[in-house]
């Protein structure tokens, strides 16, 4: 009898002793925390930034594990499609507001609630808003400022830079007689490139593509093509080109991100000590326009909480103004952009001068760009229009009317 109890208390010792290795094994632990899976496009560059952050994020929120993904920019869209698709997508996503815009239409993303994002700039929320309702976070944004060459408009006699669209075309036979220059590229066929010029117009449906308006502001390019005061590959090139140009001396403004300063002043820095910063160019509505990238949260998400937990950790003012300092793009968190980075600069520091710029256009980009059903569809048959309209003989209405019925179907699509 003795000995059938000591065997007894010795198993339910090796019991017990089982039970304390596993329940406080590291396997274990792992598995009480809750992991958000987060994608970004492009950020290996800034690894340790990224880490930090994590790393901060994860010791004061020590249940929560952060697994983060970098995806190439060029398989965002598609590598995103898929994940959404299936039933296990990433928390969190790093995209642009347009394959957001899309995503958000079918259903396919989680809503922000509005008040948990009254620190970011209203202005930029606007425009990420979908029938009212917001589906993504602002991470951070762009906004182009005019660069211009000083020797080249000293040249032609003009004392100070365009403002306007209208200005840079009455200026242009004056650069061209008197330098043998461009006054600039537009880059008329990259992406949304037209799509965001007229916007600056009001020009943003297909009711209105046929308006005098509109046909004033394709005519515009038209007449500067036809007379060689834009150069020819203004319907085929993109702003790397352009940017080329510019570094050669070869035209004497750019519309560009201020981040664009340091690869002139990199490339050819006898033309950055010719250069100066402008705002950007306007319409008749006054606006600037912007680029925007975001966080979104998958409807199919696991740990949809923490995801937004980390998100709104991400864009708080400190993290952004790190990484704004790494990578000169403007804070979407308004206390970051009130902060002395965005609202002081040295005269002798053009990139101070073109981020502060920068960052005041934020407060003047209504009305915001909205980005539609069919979008890339949209901005093809914007460009193949353009097109059409600069090198053919067509005539502009009847090339716009026939583009705004097919612009009309798309929104159907």
């Amino acid at each position: 009898m003795k000995k059938k109890i000591t065997i007894g208390i010795l198993v339910i010792v090796v019991l017990l002793s089982i039970f304390a290795i596993t329940s406080f094994s590291p396997r274990n632990t792992q598995s009480l925390e809750r992991e958000v899976v987060f994608w970004t496009l492009q950020m290996n560059e800034f690894t340790p930034y990224m880490t930090d952050v994590i790393t901060k994020f994860e010791y004061q929120n020590p249940d929560i594990k952060i697994k983060w993904i970098d995806v190439p920019f060029s398989e965002g869209e598609k590598r995103t499609l898929a994940a959404i698709l299936s039933n296990n997508p990433p928390s969190l996503v790093n995209l642009n507001p347009d394959f957001s815009g899309v995503l958000a239409q079918k259903g396919a993303l989680e809503e922000i609630p509005s008040e948990m994002l009254t620190s970011y700039n209203k202005e930029l929320l606007n425009a990420l808003k979908i029938n009212g309702k917001i589906f993504a976070i602002p991470w951070y944004a762009t906004s182009a400022v005019t660069i211009y060459n000083t020797d080249i408009l000293n040249r032609a006699d003009i004392k100070n830079p365009p403002k306007t669209f209208e200005e840079v075309g009455n200026y242009a036979k004056t650069v061209k007689d008197k330098t043998n220059c461009y006054i600039f590229m537009p880059t008329l066929t990259e992406n949304d490139t037209t799509y965001k010029l007229l916007n600056k117009y009001g020009i943003n449906s297909p009711n209105r593509l046929t308006d005098k308006a509109s046909v004033r502001v394709f005519n515009f390019y038209r007449d500067l093509y036809k007379k060689d005061l834009i150069p020819k590959e203004s319907v085929t090139q993109t702003h790397r080109e352009s940017l080329e140009k510019y570094m050669s001396g070869d035209i004497a403004m750019l519309q560009a991100g201020a981040n664009f300063l340091n690869i002139i002043k990199e490339n050819a820095p006898n033309i950055y000590k010719k250069t100066e910063v402008a705002p950007q160019l306007t319409g008749t509505l006054g606006q600037y326009d912007f680029s925007l990238m975001n966080f979104v949260i998958p409807a199919k998400a696991k740990n949809k909480e923490d995801a937004l937990k980390f998100a709104l950790f991400l864009t708080n003012e400190e993290n952004q103004l790190k990484l704004a300092k790494l990578t000169n793009v403007l804070t979407t968190n308004e206390k970051g952009l009130k902060s002395d980075y965005y609202q002081k600069f040295d005269d002798n520091d053009l990139m101070a001068k073109a981020r502060v710029q920068s960052a005041k256009q934020l407060y003047k980009i209504e009305p915001v760009l909205k980005q539609q059903k069919s979008q890339k569809e949209v901005n093809d048959l914007l460009n193949t229009s353009v097109q059409m309209i600069l090198i053919d003989n067509v005539k502009t209405e009847n090339i716009l009317e026939s583009a705004a019925k097919k612009w009309d179907k798309l929104k159907f699509n």
